[in-house]
């Protein structure tokens, strides 16, 4: 086993960095991880376009996004 040493303040800091880790990953919900449903990009940004909520540029971009994306069909 090799041993490090570290300053005690960088130690510190690597040791509240872990913990925030630890304690954003015990708070993901595993359902943040399940693949949607629709794959067609058109009846996705359809969907969006639908509830006026979103202006074009955001629609632009979710369906360039949508398009780098393997899962995702026309």
């Amino acid at each position: 086993m090799t041993t490090i040493t570290l300053p005690r303040i960088e130690y510190l800091n690597l040791k509240e960095r872990a913990e925030a880790f630890d304690k954003m990953v015990a708070n993901i919900n595993p359902a943040f991880f399940v693949l949607p449903a629709e794959k067609s990009r058109k009846k996705i940004i359809s969907e969006f376009s639908k509830t006026k909520l979103y202006n074009k540029a955001f629609l632009r971009s979710l369906n360039t996004g949508l398009k780098r994306s393997s899962y995702f069909m026309k």
